[in-house]
Protein backbone atom coordinates (compact mmCIF):
# COMPACT_ATOMS: atom_id res chain seq x y z
CA UNK A 1 0.00 0.00 0.00
CA UNK A 2 1.31 3.40 -0.97
CA UNK A 3 0.05 6.77 0.25
CA UNK A 4 1.05 9.40 -2.30
CA UNK A 5 0.02 12.71 -3.81
CA UNK A 6 -2.84 12.36 -6.24
CA UNK A 7 -2.36 12.99 -9.93
CA UNK A 8 -4.87 13.63 -12.68
CA UNK A 9 -4.70 9.93 -13.56
CA UNK A 10 -6.24 9.16 -10.13
CA UNK A 11 -9.43 11.17 -10.71
CA UNK A 12 -11.56 8.21 -11.83
CA UNK A 13 -10.34 6.13 -8.88
CA UNK A 14 -11.16 8.92 -6.42
CA UNK A 15 -14.63 9.20 -7.93
CA UNK A 16 -15.16 5.43 -7.64
CA UNK A 17 -14.09 5.38 -3.96
CA UNK A 18 -16.44 8.28 -3.22
CA UNK A 19 -19.32 6.55 -5.02
CA UNK A 20 -18.83 3.25 -3.17
CA UNK A 21 -18.40 5.02 0.17
CA UNK A 22 -21.51 7.18 -0.19
CA UNK A 23 -23.59 4.18 -1.27
CA UNK A 24 -22.38 2.18 1.75
CA UNK A 25 -22.27 4.90 4.40
CA UNK A 26 -25.31 7.04 3.69
CA UNK A 27 -28.36 4.85 2.87
CA UNK A 28 -30.02 5.88 6.15
CA UNK A 29 -29.00 9.53 5.71
CA UNK A 30 -29.40 10.29 2.00
CA UNK A 31 -31.74 8.92 -0.64
CA UNK A 32 -30.24 6.96 -3.53
CA UNK A 33 -31.01 9.89 -5.82
CA UNK A 34 -29.31 12.35 -3.47
CA UNK A 35 -26.23 10.09 -3.30
CA UNK A 36 -26.06 10.06 -7.10
CA UNK A 37 -26.51 13.84 -7.33
CA UNK A 38 -24.05 14.51 -4.51
CA UNK A 39 -21.30 12.32 -5.94
CA UNK A 40 -21.82 13.86 -9.36
CA UNK A 41 -21.63 17.36 -7.86
CA UNK A 42 -18.80 16.91 -5.35
CA UNK A 43 -16.65 14.47 -7.33
CA UNK A 44 -17.09 15.76 -10.85
CA UNK A 45 -13.98 14.74 -12.78
CA UNK A 46 -13.30 18.28 -14.01
CA UNK A 47 -13.50 19.60 -10.42
CA UNK A 48 -11.19 16.83 -9.21
CA UNK A 49 -8.66 17.57 -11.95
CA UNK A 50 -8.73 21.23 -10.96
CA UNK A 51 -8.22 20.27 -7.32
CA UNK A 52 -5.17 18.18 -8.23
CA UNK A 53 -3.65 21.22 -9.98
CA UNK A 54 -4.51 23.74 -7.21
CA UNK A 55 -1.47 24.51 -5.04
CA UNK A 56 -3.68 25.10 -1.96
CA UNK A 57 -5.23 21.63 -2.27
CA UNK A 58 -3.59 18.71 -0.54
CA UNK A 59 -4.98 15.55 -2.18
CA UNK A 60 -3.52 12.15 -1.35
CA UNK A 61 -4.52 8.64 -2.37
CA UNK A 62 -4.04 5.18 -0.93
CA UNK A 63 -2.91 3.12 -3.91
CA UNK A 64 -2.80 -0.65 -4.27
CA UNK A 65 -2.16 -2.82 -7.30
CA UNK A 66 -5.79 -2.50 -8.38
CA UNK A 67 -5.68 1.31 -8.09
CA UNK A 68 -7.02 3.94 -5.71
CA UNK A 69 -8.65 2.47 -2.59
CA UNK A 70 -8.86 5.64 -0.48
CA UNK A 71 -8.23 9.35 -0.54
CA UNK A 72 -8.05 12.45 1.61
CA UNK A 73 -8.74 15.96 0.35
CA UNK A 74 -7.33 18.77 2.45
CA UNK A 75 -6.97 22.45 1.76
CA UNK A 76 -4.80 25.28 3.05
CA UNK A 77 -7.33 27.88 4.21
CA UNK A 78 -4.94 30.57 5.39
CA UNK A 79 -1.49 30.77 6.90
CA UNK A 80 -2.31 28.76 10.03
CA UNK A 81 -5.59 26.93 9.30
CA UNK A 82 -6.33 23.89 7.19
CA UNK A 83 -9.44 21.86 6.43
CA UNK A 84 -10.02 18.22 5.68
CA UNK A 85 -12.87 18.35 3.22
CA UNK A 86 -13.16 14.62 2.58
CA UNK A 87 -11.56 11.36 3.67
CA UNK A 88 -12.86 8.05 2.34
CA UNK A 89 -11.64 4.47 2.15
CA UNK A 90 -13.36 2.05 -0.19
CA UNK A 91 -15.66 -0.21 1.88
CA UNK A 92 -13.72 -3.32 0.74
CA UNK A 93 -10.50 -1.91 2.24
CA UNK A 94 -11.66 -0.64 5.61
CA UNK A 95 -10.50 -1.80 9.04
CA UNK A 96 -6.85 -1.86 7.87
CA UNK A 97 -5.80 1.53 9.23
CA UNK A 98 -5.90 3.28 5.84
CA UNK A 99 -8.09 6.12 7.08
CA UNK A 100 -5.62 6.87 9.85
CA UNK A 101 -2.67 6.65 7.40
CA UNK A 102 -4.37 9.04 5.00
CA UNK A 103 -5.12 11.42 7.86
CA UNK A 104 -1.52 11.28 9.10
CA UNK A 105 -0.21 12.03 5.60
CA UNK A 106 -2.41 15.09 5.07
CA UNK A 107 -1.86 16.24 8.67
CA UNK A 108 1.93 16.09 8.23
CA UNK A 109 1.71 17.91 4.91
CA UNK A 110 -0.53 20.66 6.26
CA UNK A 111 1.66 21.04 9.36
CA UNK A 112 4.72 21.36 7.10
CA UNK A 113 2.88 24.20 5.35
CA UNK A 114 2.41 26.07 8.65
CA UNK A 115 -1.04 24.87 9.65
CA UNK A 116 -1.47 24.57 13.41
CA UNK A 117 -5.26 24.33 13.58
CA UNK A 118 -7.05 21.73 11.48
CA UNK A 119 -10.78 21.52 10.83
CA UNK A 120 -12.87 18.65 9.52
CA UNK A 121 -16.52 18.38 8.57
CA UNK A 122 -18.78 15.33 8.47
CA UNK A 123 -22.52 14.88 8.06
CA UNK A 124 -24.02 15.12 11.55
CA UNK A 125 -25.92 11.85 11.12
CA UNK A 126 -22.75 9.98 10.12
CA UNK A 127 -21.93 8.43 13.49
CA UNK A 128 -18.97 6.45 12.13
CA UNK A 129 -17.44 9.58 10.60
CA UNK A 130 -17.86 11.53 13.82
CA UNK A 131 -16.34 8.69 15.86
CA UNK A 132 -13.40 8.50 13.43
CA UNK A 133 -12.48 12.17 13.86
CA UNK A 134 -12.93 11.98 17.63
CA UNK A 135 -10.58 8.97 17.70
CA UNK A 136 -7.94 11.17 16.05
CA UNK A 137 -8.22 13.80 18.80
CA UNK A 138 -10.60 16.21 17.08
CA UNK A 139 -13.16 18.02 19.22
CA UNK A 140 -16.65 18.76 17.93
CA UNK A 141 -17.13 22.54 17.88
CA UNK A 142 -20.58 22.89 16.39
CA UNK A 143 -22.87 22.30 13.46
CA UNK A 144 -23.59 24.09 10.23
CA UNK A 145 -25.52 23.28 7.11
CA UNK A 146 -24.38 21.84 3.81
CA UNK A 147 -26.27 21.30 0.59
CA UNK A 148 -26.29 18.01 -1.29
CA UNK A 149 -28.40 17.56 -4.39
CA UNK A 150 -30.31 20.73 -3.58
CA UNK A 151 -31.25 19.57 -0.06
CA UNK A 152 -29.92 20.91 3.24
CA UNK A 153 -28.23 18.58 5.75
CA UNK A 154 -26.66 19.16 9.16
CA UNK A 155 -22.89 18.97 9.20
CA UNK A 156 -20.69 18.65 12.28
CA UNK A 157 -17.52 20.71 12.50
CA UNK A 158 -14.47 19.37 14.31
CA UNK A 159 -11.17 21.01 15.20
CA UNK A 160 -7.79 19.57 16.03
CA UNK A 161 -5.83 22.16 17.95
CA UNK A 162 -2.07 22.09 18.39
CA UNK A 163 -0.70 20.11 21.29
CA UNK A 164 0.58 22.47 23.99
Amino acid sequence: MTIREASESDVDGIHDVAQASWETDYPDILSRETVEEGVKEWYDTDNLREAVRDSRTRLFVADEDEGVVGFVHGILSNEDEGHILRLYVHPDHRKQGLGRQLFERVHTDLTDHGVDQLYAMVLADNDLGEAFYQSLGFEKTGESETTIGGNAYRESTFVLKPMT
